[in-house]
């Protein structure tokens, strides 16, 4: 592999490419470093220094920018407003006709869609920032911190500047992320939310070294380096339904005869289910965070759901992970539209009659493989509240979760671009 990156380094072409990528993550993670004017940068640092961000209402939103949203910085927001666009845009294309239309346009009608997904990344990214600002005057923002971390001479004007810088730098991120899908190596927001995952590892493993000593740590690298390896493996791991084109005669050329399948991935929702549940189970704790400390139900909250070591949360946790990951399969994959397109164009299944029962057949082997799927997701997602009961460590535990599930896929794909473009000029790859 280390061969095959030394080649792609020789090609001018994909040198170009890697370096421009390189440049534009350098500039995201200083803009991810770079304080919004009216923060006072030594407060906020020591209310993080003392209260970490083990019980933040943010804890997702802080992972996606690397940190940049507890300290208010000029990316706070990071990626997630474009994310959340996205998967509503997505999924109104269920429920909105025109939508659906768009997406059969091609490229034309996702050239609409996109435009609409950052329409409704800036309006989120306002109300993102709007909230995230109130919640640090009030003192809310990182638990048990008291001190003013926006300057008090701050007026409605400077609230607006901060809005308007925050929300801003969302913009600046989705344009560095498109940068790098036309002019460099892989997906651009995936690159950048790879990066801001990444950025976090170092000081989350040293964290755990200096609280519990060398055994522990090595022993968490171990089980990280296994986790990455079973990852891997579920990640490419695929069902592949064979497909068989009957020859058609058109003019006087004969078409079609060709055998083809469909891969259907043990884990095709992606991190998306998981993102789903953490979302809704921040829900409770973001209301209590706006509520009377003494209410009898905020207490119950904060005692059930704010840590994420609680039975209950675990199992809540679980079971939307299990849902989502159905409800997310069903909307993205369709069976009957799938048949519909085999038997316009003359495939089949072999065995399987083309219509009806192509897709009744396709929806039970989906069914069947989203099953496994959705329990590997499920015990993914909980290794780092294990870990935060077992070793006390912070919820943001760099092996598990969101953070593996994207960093090797956003690693797979990458290295898998590579391997391509290196194909593609004659040169061996990573695999002999």
């Amino acid at each position: 592999m280390l061969t095959a990156f030394a080649r792609a380094f020789k090609t001018p072409d994909l040198r170009r490419k890697l370096l421009f990528t390189v440049g534009i993550v350098a500039v995201f993670r200083l803009g991810s470093t770079l304080p919004t004017p009216g923060v006072d940068y030594t407060q906020i640092n020591a209310c993080i220094s003392a209260a970490g961000t083990s019980n933040s209402v943010f804890g997702l939103i802080n992972l996606f920018s690397g940190g940049a949203l507890l300290q208010l910085s000029v990316f706070a927001l990071g990626i997630m407003p474009y994310i959340t666009a996205s998967i509503i845009v997505q999924l109104l294309g269920v429920v909105i006709p025109r939508f659906e239309t768009l997406r059969k346009e091609g490229h034309s009608g996702q050239a609409k869609l996109t435009q609409y997904t950052r329409y409704l990344t800036i309006g989120l990214a306002v109300l993102q920032s709007t909230g995230i600002i109130a919640l640090a005057r009030a003192h809310r923002l990182i638990p048990g911190c008291t001190r003013d971390v926006i300057f008090n001479r701050i007026g409605v004007w400077g609230i607006i500047v901060m809005v308007v810088i925050m929300t801003g730098g969302t913009t600046l991120i989705m344009w560095l992320a498109e940068l790098i899908t036309d002019r460099g190596i892989g997906n651009g927001m995936s690159i950048l939310i790879f990066t801001s995952i990444a950025a976090g590892f170092p000081s989350s493993l040293w964290a755990i070294k200096l609280a519990k000593g060398w055994p522990v740590f090595l022993m968490v690298i171990a089980v990280g380096l296994a986790l990455v390896a079973l990852v891997v493996f579920i990640e490419q791991g695929q069902r592949r339904i064979p497909v068989q084109y009957a020859k058609r005669m058109v003019g006087r050329r004969m078409y079609g005869g060709t055998s083809t399948y469909i891969p259907l991935k043990v884990n095709m929702a992606g991190v998306i289910p998981v993102i789903f549940a953490s979302s809704l189970l921040y829900i409770p704790t973001l209301a209590a965070s706006l509520g009377t400390p003494t209410s009898a139900w905020v207490i119950w909250v904060e005692n059930n759901f704010t840590l994420g070591d609680h039975p209950l949360y675990m199992a809540l946790y679980f079971g939307l992970i299990i849902f989502f990951t159905y409800f997310y399969v069903a909307i993205t994959f369709n069976p009957d539209e799938v048949s519909e397109d085999m038997k316009k164009y003359g495939g089949f299944v072999p065995g399987i009659r083309p219509g009806r029962p192509t897709a009744e057949y396709l929806g039970y082997v989906l069914s069947r493989i989203t099953l496994p799927g959705s329990l590997y997701l499920g015990l993914i997602a909980l290794i780092p509240l294990v870990a935060l009961t077992l070793l006390n460590a912070s919820p943001n535990f760099p092996f598990g979760g969101t953070a593996i599930l994207i960093v090797v896929g956003v690693g797979l794909e990458t290295v898998k671009q590579i391997e391509s473009q290196l194909q593609q000029r004659n040169y061996e790859g990573f695999l002999r």
